[in-house]
This record gives structure tokens, C-alpha cells and sequence, in this order.
């Protein structure tokens, strides 16, 4: 059976008996259908005073372009630490349109662990990502008629892009303002795509309605001739901004096959974005259960990276274990398998593969500071070989790792990992930043550089220099980096997947996003606007006679 096949065949429970589960009364839902609901933020501020359960980070070692199954790892898990009679939530990002017409597919886990209803989750959803989309185009175009009309404001430059949440390499850099009218003034534009917007970043990051107003209002939109800023504000967008959002920032509420909750809410990308889910939904979900199950995009110098960096030190949060999921395919690809063979038998190319594992356990352990068990998400191709293989090596370095076979068994395939997990949280740690808030920008990206990526140093051009010198001139230089590069090596460069050698990271532009609070430093040759691969999963996505989804994975 297909992924969607199984969860249409899985009997789902109403949502208000979900809620009752962690303590969510009737009237603190929003029903969306049956199985889908908005959770007041209220819900948080009445447990204000509650002990908090423990938060468990799932990261992963570099991917392939397929992914290596955070997501399915994550709700085995948790459904795992339900089997073993533990209170457990999932604190998941929403996906985007991007990669569910793209490559990747859908992002609501595979097999017997997924989180439903997964058609409605991978598509439209409860339509937070559109509300974010349409707040972003709103203020694109009041920038646009604030122009129009005269331009009292002195833009010089326009900094502020469009955004729709699909690939469409053709909007990377577009003219507007071509249709000729009197007064209307042509300018070159360019699209992000949603989720790699700074209004994600903002609702994600937001504590709540008034936050999220004020950090709208921080956005700068654009310089004007004395090089000075314009803000959201001064357009007097941010307040009707806010109301198209005034949804979106609550979190929403669906299960598990399982029936387990889980809370689900926004969705940045970890490569061009900052990787994480709301500190709202994850604040709320520790208030509400025992053990809360998060995952930030990507492999951990990415995702990880940024939960630790930027949102743990926004938030106030520390994560009390970090699951580092790997796969046997992983680590073959990164041993210089071709992509084709990594689901035959290969010892050698996992002997030249494992160090990529081997540096994010050092980079979670012993630079952040963190507890970790490595995950290994068992495939269908892995052989008893390759896997007794890899358990003697972790156990040589004595790295906790347990076999979690979720996408087949459920939960039952995570119970030994859960128990695992239940022990690593007890014990001690000393989580630290990778870089203080006093740094500067320039020693921020380099410390990042070299102790998260193992680069030699830090390249930087002539536009980038610049852009860094003006933030700091303008008072923004204490705020954390949010590096934007490949997902598939820690170099910059996606081919360069052993790092055997010396390598720098090469900075071609920095943006302020100081509504969010972060700086996006943009390394090598990453886009924010994705393209589609030559066969897009769009062309296999249907409808079927019967009205039903078909195609999405």
C-alpha cells in the first residue's frame, strides 16, 4: 500500500477526543472538519505556571536528495513513547507546496507512522501558509502604490520581495511596472518562495498577537536617499498585515495514526531559512504533555544548527536530548556511492561514508553540548550486515544508537529507542551557543564556519562586505546569523560530499531581516526561490474518479 493509501484506510478519532487527551477543552478549538483544528493561544497562557516536559530535538546527518525520514522518525517516536505509556507530542512544521510538487513529496512522515489527514495536511491545510503569503504580497503592494502615488517616503531602493509558496525558478529575478500607465515606475523584483519568507520567520518566532504586530512593523522594506531605513510600519501596513494572520499564528491540531497529538505549525525551510516550528506551538505543546518530539530541517548543521542558535536562544529554550536520524543509504552517498547503488550491499562505502555521522555527533555532543542518540531508520534494502556493521562502529565510540523500524511497525517499531530516550534525558548536560550575542557578524558566521561545517575560513565578496558594515552601522549587529547553503555537505558546495579536503565558505550577500531578528548570510550557490527538478512529482498527482487524492508520497 501507498503512504496516502494508508491513511485513508486508518480510522481516525474527532479531534475534540485528541484534545482531551492532553487537556484541551471544547472551547479552546477552532474546528476545521472532523479531524483538523486551531488551538487558542489562550491554551498557553492558562498553563503559564506549569512545569514543562522535556523537549527532544530529531536532526539528522547530511541527506540525500530524498530526504532521510526525520519526519517518519519523529511520530514513531512518539506514538514509540506512547507504547511504552509516556504522555508524548509532536511539534511539527507544516509543509510546503514546494517540495510536495517538487522532489522531496509530502512531509507528514511514511508508512504506518504518519500524521493525518495527510492529503489535507501536504496541500491546503488550515491555509496558514496562503494567509502568510497574502500578508507579504499586501505589503509588496502597498510598497508599489506608496511609489505610485508619490513616493513621500524616498525609496531609493526596494529590498522587501513577493513570495508564493511553489518552485518556479522563473520568478528568481522579474521586471514590474511594465504596463505602461502614466506615473507607474518599473522595477526590477523577485519572489521568494513562502517559506523562506521573513513573515514565516516572524510568525514563527512571535509570542503572540501583539509580538507578531510589532514585528511586522520592524520589517525594512526598503533605503531611502540618505540610505536610511523603511519600515512596514511607516507604510502603516503591519496592522492589517496582522489581521491576515491573526489565524495563522495559532497552532493547529491533528494526530498520528496512532492517535497521537500532534501540533503542527509553520514551516521555513532549514537550507534558506531558519528550519523550526513555532515557539508557540512548541511552547504550548510542553506545557501539555510529558515529552514533546520536534525536528528542525535538514541535516544538524543546518536545522539544528538554527533551532539551537537562534530559536533556543529567542525562545529560552534547551532541548533535555537531540535524536540524530541516520540511514545506511546516507551514509553510502556521502561515502561516494552513486545514488543508483546505495540500496546494495556496501561496506566499504560505508566505512568511507560514517565520518559525516561521526561530525554531527561531535558537533551536537561536545561543541553544543547536548545529549544524542543516533536513530538508525531502517529501509526495506538495509541488509543484517550493514547494519550489525554500523552498530559495532557507534559502540566503539560509545554512541547510543537504537534501530527504529516506524514506517513498517508504527510504534512498536520505536518502543527501544523511546526507552532510551527516557534515560538520556535524565542525565546532565551543558548546552552553549555556537556564538555570543556580542559577536560581530563577521566572527558569528566564521565561528559557525568552522566549528559547525569544519571550513577553513570564511570568503566574502565585495557586496556582502558592505551589506555586513551598514547592519552594524544601523545598530543590528547583535543579532544572530541564519546561514543559507546547501543541505547535501557541510561545504557550500553540493558535489563536495566528503569534505575530505580544505575548503572555505563563500558569502556572496547578507540581508537584514530585522523583523524576525536575524541576519540571512546567503553561502555559495543557494537560491531562495527553488526551481522543479526535470520530472516534478506534480506530474504524478491526480484526482481519481472517485475524488481522491492520488500520487502525493
Amino acid at each position: 500500500m501507498t503512504d496516502i493509501e494508508i491513511a485513508r484506510s486508518t480510522k481516525l478519532e474527532d479531534i475534540e477526543n485528541i484534545a482531551s487527551k492532553i487537556g484541551i477543552e471544547k472551547d479552546d478549538l477552532e474546528l476545521y472538519g472532523k479531524y483538523k483544528a486551531k488551538i487558542s493561544n489562550e491554551v498557553l497562557n492558562k498553563r503559564k505556571d506549569k512545569k514543562n516536559g522535556k523537549l527532544i530535538l530529531v536532526t539528522a546527518i547530511s541527506p540525500t536528495p530524498l530526504g532521510e525520514g526525520k519526519t517518519t522518525v519523529s511520530i514513531a517516536i512518539a506514538d514509540g513513547l506512547r507504547k511504552i505509556g509516556k504522555n508524548s507530542i509532536l511539534a511539527l512544521r507544516e509543509p510546503s507546496l514546494g517540495p510536495v510538487f517538487g522532489i522531496k513529496g509530502g512531509a507528514t512522515g511514511g508508512g504506518r507512522v504518519q500524521v493525518a489527514p495527510m492529503e489535507d495536511i501536504n496541500l491546503h491545510f488550515t491555509g496558514d501558509i496562503h494567509a502568510m503569503t497574502a500578508a507579504n504580497n499586501l505589503l509588496s503592494s502597498m510598497i508599489d502604490n506608496h511609489i505610485y502615488f508619490g513616493n513621500e517616503l524616498g525609496f531609493k531602493k526596494v529590498v522587501w520581495k513577493r513570495c508564493m509558496d511553489l518552485n518556479d525558478r522563473q520568478l528568481r529575478k522579474v521586471e514590474t511596472g511594465l504596463s505602461g500607465e502614466k506615473r507607474i515606475v518599473p522595477r526590477e523584483d523577485s519572489f521568494d518562495i513562502t517559506v523562506a519568507s521573513e513573515i514565516m520567520a516572524i510568525v514563527c518566532l512571535s509570542k503572540d498577537l501583539k509580538d507578531l504586530k510589532e514585528k511586522l512593523g520592524n520589517i525594512i522594506v526598503g533605503y531611502n536617499n540618505e540610505n536610511k531605513p523603511i519600515f512596514a510600519r511607516n507604510l502603516k501596513a503591519n496592522g492589517a498585515m496582522t489581521v491576515l494572520l491573526k489565524d495563522a499564528i495559532k497552532p493547529n491540531l491533528v494526530q498520528t495514526l496512532e492517535h497521537t497529538p500532534a501540533i503542527i505549525h509553520g514551516g521555513p525551510f532549514a537550507n534558506i531559512a531558519h528550519g523550526c516550528n513555532s515557539v508557540i506551538a512548541t511552547k504550548m505543546a510542553l506545557k501539555l504533555s510529558d515529552y514533546v518530539i520536534t525536528e528542525a530541517g535538514f541535516g544538524a548543521d543546518l536545522g539544528a544548527e538554527k533551532f539551537l542558535d537562534i530559536k533556543c536562544r529567542k525562545a529560552g529554550l534547551k532541548p533535555d536530548a537531540v535524536v540524530l536520524v541516520a540511514t545506511i543509504k546516507a551514509i553510502k552517498y556521502h561515502g561516494g556511492v552513486e545514488k543508483d547503488k546505495i540500496q546494495e550491499e556496501n561496506l566499504e562505502g560505508l566505512e568511507k561514508g560514517i565520518d559525516n555521522l561521526y561530525r554531527h555527533v561531535d558537533n551536537l555532543k561536545n561543541k553544543f553540548g547536548l545529549n544524542v542518540i543516533v536513530a538508525l531508520n531502517r529501509y526495506t534494502s538495509d541488509t543484517e550486515k550493514e547494519i550489525n556493521w554500523l552498530e559495532n562502529k557507534l559502540s566503539e565510540k560509545n554512541i547510543p544508537v537504537s534501530v527504529v523500524e516506524g514506517w513498517a511497525k508504527g510504534g512498536d517499531g520505536a518502543t527501544d529507542i523511546a526507552e532510551k530516550i527516557t534515560n538520556l534525558v535524565e542525565e546532565k548536560s551543558d548546552f552553549k551557543f555556537m556564538y555570543e550575542d556580542n559577536d560581530s557578524i563577521e566572527d558569528k558566521i566564521l565561528k559557525v564556519a568552522t566549528k559547525v561545517y569544519g571550513a577553513k575560513g570564511v570568503e566574502y565578496s565585495d557586496e556582502a562586505k558592505e551589506s555586513i558594515k551598514m547592519m552594524e552601522n544601523l545598530g543590528y549587529g547583535k543579532l544572530p546569523v541564519c546561514i543559507a547553503k546547501t543541505q547535501y555537505s557541510f561545504s557550500d558546495d553540493a558535489k563536495n560530499l566528503r569534505c575530505d579536503n580544505d575548503y572555505n565558505i563563500h558569502v556572496r550577500d547578507v540581508e537584514l531581516k530585522a523583523g524576525a531578528g536575524f541576519v540571512v548570510v546567503l553561502a555559495g550557490k543557494i537560491m531562495t526561490m527553488p526551481g522543479l527538478p526535470k520530472v516534478p512529482a506534480a506530474e504524478s498527482i491526480d484526482i481519481d474518479e472517485n475524488g481522491n487524492v492520488v500520487g502525493i508520497f
